[in-house]
Protein backbone atom coordinates (compact mmCIF):
# COMPACT_ATOMS: atom_id res chain seq x y z
CA UNK A 1 0.00 0.00 0.00
CA UNK A 2 2.75 2.47 0.91
CA UNK A 3 5.56 1.20 -1.32
CA UNK A 4 3.27 1.17 -4.35
CA UNK A 5 1.41 4.35 -3.44
CA UNK A 6 -0.06 6.04 -6.49
CA UNK A 7 -0.15 9.63 -5.33
CA UNK A 8 -3.20 11.65 -6.29
CA UNK A 9 -2.34 14.52 -8.59
CA UNK A 10 -1.99 17.67 -6.51
CA UNK A 11 -4.08 20.54 -7.94
CA UNK A 12 -2.58 23.91 -8.77
CA UNK A 13 -2.45 26.40 -5.89
CA UNK A 14 -5.49 28.40 -7.00
CA UNK A 15 -7.66 25.30 -7.41
CA UNK A 16 -6.28 23.88 -4.15
CA UNK A 17 -7.41 26.95 -2.19
CA UNK A 18 -10.85 26.87 -3.83
CA UNK A 19 -11.37 23.18 -3.07
CA UNK A 20 -10.11 23.63 0.49
CA UNK A 21 -12.66 26.36 1.16
CA UNK A 22 -15.46 24.24 -0.33
CA UNK A 23 -14.41 21.23 1.74
CA UNK A 24 -14.25 23.24 4.98
CA UNK A 25 -17.77 24.57 4.43
CA UNK A 26 -18.89 21.09 3.34
CA UNK A 27 -17.69 19.48 6.59
CA UNK A 28 -19.43 22.17 8.68
CA UNK A 29 -22.70 21.53 6.83
CA UNK A 30 -22.42 17.78 7.24
CA UNK A 31 -21.85 18.09 10.96
CA UNK A 32 -25.44 19.33 11.25
CA UNK A 33 -26.63 16.26 9.34
CA UNK A 34 -24.53 13.98 11.55
CA UNK A 35 -26.17 15.49 14.63
CA UNK A 36 -29.65 15.25 13.09
CA UNK A 37 -29.18 11.61 11.97
CA UNK A 38 -27.37 10.56 15.19
CA UNK A 39 -24.35 9.28 13.26
CA UNK A 40 -21.27 8.70 15.48
CA UNK A 41 -17.97 9.29 13.64
CA UNK A 42 -14.54 7.93 14.61
CA UNK A 43 -11.54 9.37 12.78
CA UNK A 44 -8.20 7.62 13.35
CA UNK A 45 -5.10 9.52 12.24
CA UNK A 46 -1.84 7.62 12.18
CA UNK A 47 1.38 7.79 10.20
CA UNK A 48 4.99 8.87 10.32
CA UNK A 49 6.37 11.19 12.99
CA UNK A 50 6.43 14.82 11.77
CA UNK A 51 3.92 14.00 8.99
CA UNK A 52 1.65 16.79 10.25
CA UNK A 53 -1.22 14.86 11.87
CA UNK A 54 -1.52 17.21 14.85
CA UNK A 55 -1.55 20.45 12.89
CA UNK A 56 -4.08 19.10 10.38
CA UNK A 57 -6.41 17.90 13.16
CA UNK A 58 -6.25 21.48 14.48
CA UNK A 59 -7.29 22.84 11.07
CA UNK A 60 -10.06 20.29 10.50
CA UNK A 61 -11.76 20.77 13.88
CA UNK A 62 -12.01 24.52 13.29
CA UNK A 63 -14.86 23.66 10.91
CA UNK A 64 -16.86 21.78 13.57
CA UNK A 65 -18.93 23.01 16.52
CA UNK A 66 -16.64 22.36 19.54
CA UNK A 67 -19.57 20.93 21.53
CA UNK A 68 -19.74 17.95 19.22
CA UNK A 69 -16.22 16.58 18.98
CA UNK A 70 -13.35 15.37 21.14
CA UNK A 71 -9.69 14.82 20.29
CA UNK A 72 -8.05 11.84 22.00
CA UNK A 73 -4.26 11.98 21.93
CA UNK A 74 -3.25 8.37 22.48
CA UNK A 75 0.17 8.22 24.06
CA UNK A 76 1.70 5.08 25.56
CA UNK A 77 -0.82 3.22 27.80
CA UNK A 78 -0.79 4.31 31.44
CA UNK A 79 -0.15 1.83 34.25
CA UNK A 80 -3.90 1.74 34.91
CA UNK A 81 -4.67 1.07 31.22
CA UNK A 82 -2.10 -1.73 31.08
CA UNK A 83 -4.19 -3.52 33.73
CA UNK A 84 -7.20 -3.59 31.39
CA UNK A 85 -7.78 -5.38 28.04
CA UNK A 86 -5.82 -4.08 25.05
CA UNK A 87 -8.83 -2.33 23.43
CA UNK A 88 -10.24 -0.92 26.68
CA UNK A 89 -8.77 2.58 26.32
CA UNK A 90 -10.13 2.94 22.80
CA UNK A 91 -13.59 1.48 23.43
CA UNK A 92 -14.26 3.77 26.40
CA UNK A 93 -13.49 6.82 24.23
CA UNK A 94 -15.95 6.10 21.41
CA UNK A 95 -18.34 9.02 20.74
CA UNK A 96 -22.03 9.40 21.42
CA UNK A 97 -24.38 9.32 18.44
CA UNK A 98 -24.14 12.56 16.45
CA UNK A 99 -20.58 13.37 17.55
CA UNK A 100 -16.96 13.00 16.38
CA UNK A 101 -13.93 11.57 18.11
CA UNK A 102 -10.53 12.18 16.49
CA UNK A 103 -7.85 9.73 17.61
CA UNK A 104 -4.39 11.26 17.26
CA UNK A 105 -2.62 7.91 17.04
CA UNK A 106 -4.29 4.77 18.23
CA UNK A 107 -4.43 1.02 18.01
CA UNK A 108 -2.23 0.93 14.88
CA UNK A 109 0.58 2.81 16.62
CA UNK A 110 0.33 0.64 19.73
CA UNK A 111 0.54 -2.64 17.77
CA UNK A 112 3.25 -1.62 15.29
CA UNK A 113 5.33 -0.10 18.09
CA UNK A 114 5.03 -3.43 19.97
CA UNK A 115 6.29 -5.27 16.89
CA UNK A 116 9.19 -2.89 16.30
CA UNK A 117 10.29 -3.05 19.93
CA UNK A 118 10.08 -6.84 20.04
CA UNK A 119 7.26 -6.86 22.63
CA UNK A 120 4.84 -8.76 20.34
CA UNK A 121 5.73 -12.06 18.71
CA UNK A 122 3.88 -13.35 15.63
CA UNK A 123 1.20 -15.10 17.70
CA UNK A 124 0.55 -11.97 19.80
CA UNK A 125 0.49 -9.83 16.66
CA UNK A 126 -2.10 -12.05 14.94
CA UNK A 127 -4.25 -12.05 18.08
CA UNK A 128 -4.16 -8.26 18.18
CA UNK A 129 -5.06 -8.08 14.48
CA UNK A 130 -8.12 -10.29 15.03
CA UNK A 131 -9.16 -8.15 18.02
CA UNK A 132 -8.85 -4.95 15.99
CA UNK A 133 -10.80 -6.30 13.04
CA UNK A 134 -13.61 -7.44 15.34
CA UNK A 135 -13.55 -4.09 17.16
CA UNK A 136 -13.81 -2.05 13.97
CA UNK A 137 -16.46 -4.33 12.46
CA UNK A 138 -18.59 -4.24 15.62
CA UNK A 139 -18.50 -0.43 15.55
CA UNK A 140 -19.53 -0.21 11.90
CA UNK A 141 -22.19 -2.92 12.37
CA UNK A 142 -23.67 -0.80 15.16
CA UNK A 143 -23.88 2.33 13.02
CA UNK A 144 -20.49 3.98 13.55
CA UNK A 145 -18.54 5.54 10.70
CA UNK A 146 -14.90 4.52 11.17
CA UNK A 147 -12.41 6.36 8.95
CA UNK A 148 -8.70 5.55 9.18
CA UNK A 149 -6.01 7.79 7.68
CA UNK A 150 -2.29 7.07 7.36
CA UNK A 151 -0.12 10.16 6.76
CA UNK A 152 2.74 9.15 4.50
CA UNK A 153 5.96 11.06 3.84
CA UNK A 154 9.28 9.96 2.34
CA UNK A 155 12.36 9.29 4.47
CA UNK A 156 14.19 12.45 3.31
CA UNK A 157 11.13 14.63 3.93
CA UNK A 158 10.76 13.23 7.45
CA UNK A 159 14.43 13.91 8.26
CA UNK A 160 14.14 17.44 6.90
CA UNK A 161 11.11 18.15 9.10
CA UNK A 162 12.66 16.61 12.21
CA UNK A 163 15.87 18.61 11.70
CA UNK A 164 13.81 21.78 11.28
CA UNK A 165 11.95 21.15 14.53
CA UNK A 166 15.20 20.42 16.39
CA UNK A 167 16.75 23.72 15.31
CA UNK A 168 14.44 25.81 17.51
CA UNK A 169 14.15 25.48 21.29
CA UNK A 170 10.44 26.29 20.90
CA UNK A 171 9.76 23.24 18.72
CA UNK A 172 12.51 20.87 19.85
CA UNK A 173 10.15 19.32 22.43
CA UNK A 174 7.90 18.05 19.62
CA UNK A 175 10.56 15.57 18.46
CA UNK A 176 10.56 12.35 20.47
CA UNK A 177 13.22 9.65 20.66
CA UNK A 178 10.69 7.43 18.92
CA UNK A 179 10.50 9.84 15.94
CA UNK A 180 14.29 9.84 15.58
CA UNK A 181 14.47 6.04 15.88
CA UNK A 182 11.71 5.75 13.27
CA UNK A 183 13.61 7.86 10.75
CA UNK A 184 16.87 6.00 11.39
CA UNK A 185 15.08 2.66 10.79
CA UNK A 186 12.71 3.97 8.11
CA UNK A 187 12.69 0.86 5.90
CA UNK A 188 12.12 -1.51 8.83
CA UNK A 189 9.20 0.64 9.99
CA UNK A 190 7.87 0.83 6.44
CA UNK A 191 7.68 -2.97 6.22
CA UNK A 192 5.79 -3.23 9.53
CA UNK A 193 3.36 -0.43 8.61
CA UNK A 194 2.76 -1.95 5.19
CA UNK A 195 1.95 -5.32 6.74
CA UNK A 196 -0.39 -3.81 9.33
CA UNK A 197 -2.28 -1.69 6.78
CA UNK A 198 -2.83 -4.73 4.56
CA UNK A 199 -3.94 -6.89 7.50
CA UNK A 200 -6.53 -4.37 8.74
CA UNK A 201 -7.84 -2.91 5.48
CA UNK A 202 -11.53 -3.89 5.63
CA UNK A 203 -14.34 -2.84 3.30
CA UNK A 204 -16.32 -1.45 6.26
CA UNK A 205 -13.30 0.39 7.70
CA UNK A 206 -10.75 0.91 4.91
CA UNK A 207 -7.45 2.75 5.14
CA UNK A 208 -6.99 6.06 3.31
CA UNK A 209 -3.36 6.89 2.53
CA UNK A 210 -2.73 10.64 2.74
CA UNK A 211 0.14 12.03 0.67
CA UNK A 212 1.45 14.41 3.36
CA UNK A 213 4.42 15.95 1.51
CA UNK A 214 2.43 19.22 1.27
CA UNK A 215 0.37 20.21 4.32
CA UNK A 216 -2.47 22.03 2.53
CA UNK A 217 -2.80 19.17 0.07
CA UNK A 218 -2.87 16.71 2.98
CA UNK A 219 -5.66 18.71 4.65
CA UNK A 220 -7.70 18.73 1.43
CA UNK A 221 -7.35 14.97 0.95
CA UNK A 222 -8.46 14.33 4.54
CA UNK A 223 -11.46 16.67 4.26
CA UNK A 224 -12.64 15.29 0.90
CA UNK A 225 -12.29 11.65 1.99
CA UNK A 226 -14.10 12.47 5.24
CA UNK A 227 -16.99 14.20 3.45
CA UNK A 228 -17.31 11.29 1.00
CA UNK A 229 -17.38 8.80 3.88
CA UNK A 230 -20.01 10.81 5.80
CA UNK A 231 -22.25 11.10 2.72
CA UNK A 232 -22.06 7.34 2.12
CA UNK A 233 -22.78 6.56 5.79
CA UNK A 234 -25.80 8.89 5.86
CA UNK A 235 -27.26 7.18 2.78
CA UNK A 236 -26.69 3.68 4.22
CA UNK A 237 -27.68 4.38 7.84
CA UNK A 238 -30.91 2.36 7.72
CA UNK A 239 -29.46 -0.78 6.12
CA UNK A 240 -29.51 -4.05 8.09
CA UNK A 241 -26.15 -5.72 8.71
CA UNK A 242 -25.50 -9.31 7.51
CA UNK A 243 -25.40 -11.84 10.35
CA UNK A 244 -22.04 -13.53 10.83
CA UNK A 245 -21.65 -17.21 11.59
CA UNK A 246 -20.32 -17.99 15.06
CA UNK A 247 -16.69 -19.14 14.84
CA UNK A 248 -16.14 -19.92 18.52
CA UNK A 249 -16.38 -23.44 20.00
CA UNK A 250 -19.70 -24.05 21.78
CA UNK A 251 -20.60 -26.68 24.39
CA UNK A 252 -24.04 -28.34 24.56
CA UNK A 253 -26.32 -27.20 27.39
CA UNK A 254 -29.79 -28.51 28.37
CA UNK A 255 -32.92 -26.41 27.97
CA UNK A 256 -34.32 -24.88 31.14
CA UNK A 257 -37.35 -27.19 31.19
CA UNK A 258 -35.01 -30.20 31.24
CA UNK A 259 -33.24 -29.14 34.44
CA UNK A 260 -34.70 -30.67 37.66
CA UNK A 261 -35.24 -28.09 40.39
CA UNK A 262 -35.66 -30.42 43.37
CA UNK A 263 -32.07 -29.92 44.58
CA UNK A 264 -31.98 -29.05 48.31
CA UNK A 265 -29.59 -28.72 51.23
CA UNK A 266 -30.20 -28.99 54.96
CA UNK A 267 -29.78 -25.99 57.24
CA UNK A 268 -26.82 -27.62 58.98
CA UNK A 269 -25.06 -28.52 55.72
CA UNK A 270 -25.65 -25.01 54.40
CA UNK A 271 -23.97 -23.24 57.33
CA UNK A 272 -21.04 -25.69 57.36
CA UNK A 273 -20.47 -25.41 53.61
CA UNK A 274 -20.95 -21.64 53.55
CA UNK A 275 -18.23 -21.13 56.16
CA UNK A 276 -15.87 -23.60 54.46
CA UNK A 277 -16.23 -22.28 50.90
CA UNK A 278 -16.19 -18.61 51.86
CA UNK A 279 -12.91 -19.18 53.68
CA UNK A 280 -11.49 -20.97 50.63
CA UNK A 281 -12.60 -18.21 48.26
CA UNK A 282 -10.99 -15.57 50.47
CA UNK A 283 -7.66 -17.45 50.30
CA UNK A 284 -7.92 -17.71 46.51
CA UNK A 285 -8.59 -13.98 46.18
CA UNK A 286 -5.15 -13.25 47.61
CA UNK A 287 -3.52 -15.51 45.02
CA UNK A 288 -5.53 -13.91 42.21
CA UNK A 289 -4.29 -10.49 43.30
CA UNK A 290 -0.68 -11.64 43.49
CA UNK A 291 -0.85 -13.30 40.07
CA UNK A 292 -2.80 -10.34 38.57
CA UNK A 293 -5.64 -12.54 37.25
CA UNK A 294 -8.96 -10.67 36.72
CA UNK A 295 -12.28 -12.42 37.43
CA UNK A 296 -15.67 -11.54 35.91
CA UNK A 297 -18.77 -13.15 37.46
CA UNK A 298 -21.99 -12.50 35.54
CA UNK A 299 -25.48 -13.11 36.97
CA UNK A 300 -28.66 -13.42 34.96
CA UNK A 301 -31.90 -15.11 36.01
CA UNK A 302 -35.61 -14.81 36.67
CA UNK A 303 -36.98 -11.99 38.82
CA UNK A 304 -37.04 -13.16 42.48
CA UNK A 305 -34.74 -16.09 41.66
CA UNK A 306 -32.29 -15.10 44.40
CA UNK A 307 -29.50 -13.32 42.50
CA UNK A 308 -29.07 -10.68 45.20
CA UNK A 309 -28.72 -13.19 48.04
CA UNK A 310 -26.34 -15.29 45.96
CA UNK A 311 -24.13 -12.29 45.19
CA UNK A 312 -24.20 -11.27 48.86
CA UNK A 313 -22.70 -14.64 49.92
CA UNK A 314 -19.97 -14.39 47.27
CA UNK A 315 -19.13 -10.82 48.25
CA UNK A 316 -19.17 -11.78 51.93
CA UNK A 317 -16.10 -13.94 51.34
CA UNK A 318 -14.05 -11.23 49.63
CA UNK A 319 -11.75 -8.40 50.68
CA UNK A 320 -13.78 -5.29 49.74
CA UNK A 321 -10.64 -3.59 48.37
CA UNK A 322 -10.40 -6.18 45.61
CA UNK A 323 -13.92 -6.52 44.23
CA UNK A 324 -16.86 -4.52 42.95
CA UNK A 325 -20.52 -5.38 42.38
CA UNK A 326 -22.00 -3.68 39.32
CA UNK A 327 -25.83 -3.56 39.41
CA UNK A 328 -27.02 -3.06 35.84
CA UNK A 329 -30.25 -1.15 35.28
CA UNK A 330 -31.74 0.39 32.13
CA UNK A 331 -29.09 2.35 30.23
CA UNK A 332 -28.79 6.08 30.87
CA UNK A 333 -29.23 8.46 27.87
CA UNK A 334 -25.44 8.85 27.39
CA UNK A 335 -25.12 5.04 27.44
CA UNK A 336 -27.96 4.49 24.96
CA UNK A 337 -26.21 6.93 22.62
CA UNK A 338 -23.22 4.58 22.29
CA UNK A 339 -22.49 0.97 21.35
CA UNK A 340 -24.46 -1.19 23.81
CA UNK A 341 -21.28 -2.87 25.12
CA UNK A 342 -19.68 0.49 25.95
CA UNK A 343 -21.08 0.64 29.48
CA UNK A 344 -19.71 -2.82 30.24
CA UNK A 345 -16.22 -2.04 28.92
CA UNK A 346 -16.31 0.87 31.38
CA UNK A 347 -17.02 -1.47 34.29
CA UNK A 348 -14.33 -4.11 33.77
CA UNK A 349 -12.02 -4.98 36.69
CA UNK A 350 -8.30 -4.32 36.84
CA UNK A 351 -5.96 -7.29 36.77
CA UNK A 352 -6.07 -9.09 40.11
CA UNK A 353 -9.55 -7.75 40.90
CA UNK A 354 -13.05 -9.27 40.75
CA UNK A 355 -16.16 -7.68 39.24
CA UNK A 356 -19.60 -9.19 39.85
CA UNK A 357 -22.31 -8.10 37.38
CA UNK A 358 -25.91 -8.18 38.64
CA UNK A 359 -27.51 -8.30 35.17
CA UNK A 360 -25.26 -8.03 32.13
CA UNK A 361 -24.76 -7.45 28.41
CA UNK A 362 -27.21 -10.33 27.84
CA UNK A 363 -30.04 -7.84 28.27
CA UNK A 364 -29.57 -7.26 24.54
CA UNK A 365 -30.94 -10.72 23.69
CA UNK A 366 -33.59 -10.83 26.42
CA UNK A 367 -35.21 -7.60 27.67
CA UNK A 368 -34.21 -5.45 24.67
CA UNK A 369 -35.27 -8.20 22.27
CA UNK A 370 -38.67 -8.89 23.84
CA UNK A 371 -39.58 -5.32 24.76
CA UNK A 372 -38.66 -3.96 21.31
CA UNK A 373 -35.82 -1.73 22.54
CA UNK A 374 -33.63 -2.81 19.61
CA UNK A 375 -34.25 -4.13 16.10
CA UNK A 376 -34.38 -7.81 15.19
CA UNK A 377 -31.12 -7.40 13.29
CA UNK A 378 -29.54 -5.87 16.41
CA UNK A 379 -30.36 -8.72 18.80
CA UNK A 380 -29.70 -11.49 16.28
CA UNK A 381 -26.27 -9.99 15.59
CA UNK A 382 -25.57 -9.65 19.32
CA UNK A 383 -24.92 -13.36 19.97
CA UNK A 384 -21.76 -13.22 17.89
CA UNK A 385 -20.78 -9.78 19.23
CA UNK A 386 -21.11 -11.02 22.82
CA UNK A 387 -19.01 -14.10 22.07
CA UNK A 388 -16.38 -11.78 20.56
CA UNK A 389 -16.50 -9.53 23.64
CA UNK A 390 -16.03 -12.48 26.00
CA UNK A 391 -13.24 -13.88 23.80
CA UNK A 392 -11.46 -10.54 24.15
CA UNK A 393 -11.77 -10.82 27.93
CA UNK A 394 -10.58 -14.43 27.87
CA UNK A 395 -7.56 -13.58 25.69
CA UNK A 396 -6.75 -10.80 28.16
CA UNK A 397 -6.51 -13.50 30.84
CA UNK A 398 -9.82 -13.08 32.66
CA UNK A 399 -11.69 -15.94 34.32
CA UNK A 400 -15.30 -15.59 33.13
CA UNK A 401 -18.07 -17.28 35.13
CA UNK A 402 -21.69 -16.87 33.96
CA UNK A 403 -24.67 -17.90 36.10
CA UNK A 404 -28.30 -18.33 35.08
CA UNK A 405 -30.36 -18.46 38.30
CA UNK A 406 -33.29 -20.78 37.60
CA UNK A 407 -36.63 -21.20 39.41
CA UNK A 408 -40.03 -22.45 38.31
CA UNK A 409 -43.12 -20.34 37.71
CA UNK A 410 -44.87 -21.36 40.94
CA UNK A 411 -41.84 -20.49 43.07
CA UNK A 412 -41.65 -17.06 41.44
CA UNK A 413 -45.35 -16.42 42.15
CA UNK A 414 -44.91 -17.41 45.81
CA UNK A 415 -41.93 -15.05 46.18
CA UNK A 416 -43.71 -12.19 44.39
CA UNK A 417 -46.70 -12.60 46.70
CA UNK A 418 -44.52 -12.68 49.80
CA UNK A 419 -42.74 -9.51 48.73
CA UNK A 420 -45.99 -7.73 48.05
CA UNK A 421 -47.41 -8.71 51.45
CA UNK A 422 -44.27 -7.91 53.48
CA UNK A 423 -43.80 -4.14 54.05
CA UNK A 424 -39.98 -4.28 54.31
CA UNK A 425 -39.76 -6.27 51.05
CA UNK A 426 -42.26 -4.30 48.94
CA UNK A 427 -39.46 -2.23 47.36
CA UNK A 428 -38.26 -5.44 45.67
CA UNK A 429 -41.45 -5.88 43.61
CA UNK A 430 -42.54 -3.59 40.74
CA UNK A 431 -45.30 -3.48 38.14
CA UNK A 432 -42.64 -4.36 35.58
CA UNK A 433 -41.93 -7.63 37.41
CA UNK A 434 -45.60 -8.64 37.04
CA UNK A 435 -45.61 -7.62 33.36
CA UNK A 436 -42.48 -9.68 32.69
CA UNK A 437 -44.09 -12.66 34.40
CA UNK A 438 -46.91 -12.58 31.85
CA UNK A 439 -44.24 -13.12 29.16
CA UNK A 440 -42.63 -16.08 30.95
CA UNK A 441 -42.85 -18.43 27.96
CA UNK A 442 -41.38 -15.85 25.57
CA UNK A 443 -38.54 -15.15 27.99
CA UNK A 444 -37.88 -18.86 28.44
CA UNK A 445 -37.54 -19.32 24.68
CA UNK A 446 -35.17 -16.34 24.51
CA UNK A 447 -33.07 -17.64 27.41
CA UNK A 448 -32.79 -21.10 25.86
CA UNK A 449 -31.57 -19.57 22.59
CA UNK A 450 -29.12 -17.37 24.51
CA UNK A 451 -27.69 -20.33 26.42
CA UNK A 452 -27.31 -22.43 23.27
CA UNK A 453 -25.59 -19.69 21.24
CA UNK A 454 -23.25 -18.26 23.90
CA UNK A 455 -22.16 -21.32 25.91
CA UNK A 456 -18.58 -21.07 24.69
CA UNK A 457 -15.71 -23.17 26.00
CA UNK A 458 -13.92 -20.03 27.27
CA UNK A 459 -17.02 -18.47 28.91
CA UNK A 460 -19.47 -21.28 29.79
CA UNK A 461 -22.88 -20.91 31.43
CA UNK A 462 -23.72 -22.52 34.79
CA UNK A 463 -27.37 -23.00 35.77
CA UNK A 464 -28.06 -22.54 39.49
CA UNK A 465 -31.14 -24.47 40.61
CA UNK A 466 -32.60 -21.88 42.99
CA UNK A 467 -35.96 -23.17 44.19
CA UNK A 468 -33.80 -23.75 47.26
CA UNK A 469 -31.82 -20.50 47.47
CA UNK A 470 -29.32 -21.95 49.91
CA UNK A 471 -28.49 -24.85 47.60
CA UNK A 472 -27.88 -22.32 44.77
CA UNK A 473 -25.55 -20.22 46.94
CA UNK A 474 -23.33 -23.16 47.82
CA UNK A 475 -23.28 -24.37 44.22
CA UNK A 476 -22.19 -20.91 43.03
CA UNK A 477 -19.34 -20.81 45.55
CA UNK A 478 -18.16 -24.26 44.48
CA UNK A 479 -18.20 -23.33 40.78
CA UNK A 480 -16.25 -20.10 41.36
CA UNK A 481 -13.65 -21.90 43.48
CA UNK A 482 -13.28 -24.67 40.91
CA UNK A 483 -12.86 -22.20 38.03
CA UNK A 484 -10.18 -20.26 39.91
CA UNK A 485 -8.32 -23.39 41.01
CA UNK A 486 -8.39 -24.73 37.48
CA UNK A 487 -6.72 -21.56 36.23
CA UNK A 488 -4.17 -21.47 39.03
Amino acid sequence: MLKDLNKLEKPLDEELEKRLEEARVGLANRQLKIKEKHLPVIVLLDGWGAAGKGSIIGKVIRNIDPRFFKVATMKQPSEEELRKPFLYRYFVRIPEAGQFVFFDGGWMDEVTRGCLQGELDEKDYQQRIQSIKRFERQLTDNGYLVMKFFFHIEEKEQKKRLDGLLESKNTKWRVSDSDLWQNKHYNKCLDIYEQYLCDTNQSTAPWYIIDAQNKKWAELQLLEFLIEGIDTALMNSSLAVPLLQNVFPLSPIPKLAEIPLDKTITEEEYHQDLKKYQKKLKELQNILYRKKIPVIIAYEGWDAAGKGGNIKRIAGALDPRGYEVQPIASPEPHEKARHYLWRFWNRLPKTGHITIFDRTWYGRVMVERLEGFCSQNDWQRAYNEINEFEKELSDWGAIIIKFWVQIDKDTQLARFTERQNTPEKQWKITDEDWRNREKWDLYEDAVNEMLQKTNTTFAPWHVLESNDKKYARIKALKIIIEAIEQRL
